[in-house]
């Protein structure tokens, strides 16, 4: 029977059955199926090797039985020339579920395990935020020219630094995609970063360093703060300190915790004793600042609120600068008191210079008596003018 409009019209399903399918005459492995409850759709049916594979082609109340005999053929073709049209159809509804916020999930949720969680909030906002105009393509649809788009609006609207950092962060996405199988490629090889960043070399002076300590007010963000200027951490550092990392008077962070890798000893002057002494512990949490499950993390929004404040007192603002060049600015000061370049070293857990290549492989002195009474020496010097 060739399948028409009008056979089609007089087709019912036989007596005593639940599904029955008529075949075309015309066009082999093309046929109506017929199903309980009064549905009927298009199919296309094939052999491949032992297995006999079936196509929905659809409805038939959708499409009318010359454009399903068009695609039977179309199929037939395809067959004949060897090809697999289920298995193609398969995958590329696989491929189509597989958008790239789809596969940023499961990124994240490896990255959240093998990163410091600090960098995974970084690459977390790059991906979710400002990769956002990729979400929901199919990973292996993205080219090159849609990431370069997404690099070069990141760039103009927040920054070279921030368009250079989400380039990063989506080559290692497509990377991990590529070693899972996700994806046959990297677009982001080929594409130009968003621009050359410069050096920086802002140190705060010591009138800066004394509004910034002036306006902090109380809180978390404070406390974070004043403990960054007086010892010269990195700001994840101190912004996810443990309490099980304080003895005492001293700070031991673990290898995982810190830049380089490698533990490290830090002494604490009288005065940032007294900070930490101030903050509540609070049961069941080893994380000193922040709430939830990481540490601080609300610099921005504080940052804006400190920089509001103290506009209000002086009339004008501070020139710009990042919570990094506090670090660079406690270097500085101490070296401009008279503290040696390696007990500096030493207090901010550099491996530069002395302790670098083949001298940093025999010399493991700590210096603690000396980092102890450096950092006592910087904060004596600190507090007069805060």
């Amino acid at each position: 029977m060739k399948l028409t409009p009008k056979t089609i019209a007089t087709l019912a399903l036989p007596l005593g059955k639940t599904d029955h399918i008529v075949w075309d005459d015309d066009v082999p492995g093309f046929g109506l199926r017929m199903r309980a409850g009064g549905t009927r759709a298009f199919v296309f049916q094939y052999k491949l090797g032992d297995r006999q594979r079936r196509i929905t082609l659809g409805a038939a109340s959708a499409i009318d039985v010359g454009q399903a005999r068009e695609s039977a053929k179309d199929f037939y073709a395809k067959v004949r020339l060897g090809q697999d049209p289920a298995g193609a159809k398969a995958e590329a509804r696989i491929a189509a579920a597989e958008t790239f916020a789809a596969i940023s999930k499961r990124f994240l949720a490896y990255q959240e395990k093998n990163r410091r969680h600090r960098s995974f909030l970084e690459i977390q906002r790059h991906l979710l935020k400002y990769a956002a105009p990729l979400h929901g393509m199919a990973l292996t649809k993205i080219e090159r020219r849609d990431v370069a788009s997404v690099i070069t609006s990141v760039a103009a609207t927040a920054g070279t630094v921030t368009g250079n950092r989400v380039r990063t962060s989506l080559g290692g996405l497509f990377t991990w995609a590529m070693q899972n199988g996700l994806a046959e490629s990297n677009p982001i090889v080929g594409t130009a970063p968003a621009g050359r960043e410069r050096s920086r070399e802002r140190v705060l002076s010591p009138a800066e360093l004394t509004l910034i300590w002036r306006h902090l007010g109380d809180g978390h963000y404070a406390a974070v703060m004043k403990l960054l200027m007086l010892t010269g951490q990195r700001a994840s550092e101190i912004a996810d300190l443990r309490w099980s990392e304080i003895s005492g008077d001293t700070i031991t962070l673990p290898p995982e915790r810190t830049k380089n890798g490698r533990s490290h000893v830090l002494p604490l002057s009288t005065t940032a004793r007294v900070i930490l002494e101030e903050v509540p512990r609070r049961e069941g949490r080893d994380l000193l600042f922040g709430i939830g499950k990481g540490g601080f993390n609300g610099w921005h929004i504080r940052k804006q609120k400190l920089g509001a404040a103290i506009e209000a007192t002086t009339g004008k603002a501070l020139e710009p600068w990042t919570v990094h060049d506090i670090r660079r600015s406690v270097v500085t000061g101490m070296a401009e008191i008279g503290i040696a370049p390696h007990i500096i070293e030493a207090v901010v857990n550099h491996v530069s210079g002395h302790k670098n290549g083949v001298a940093g492989i025999y010399n493991r002195a700590q210096y603690q008596d000396e980092t102890r009474a450096a950092l006592q020496h910087w904060a004596d010097y600190l507090l007069p003018l805060v």
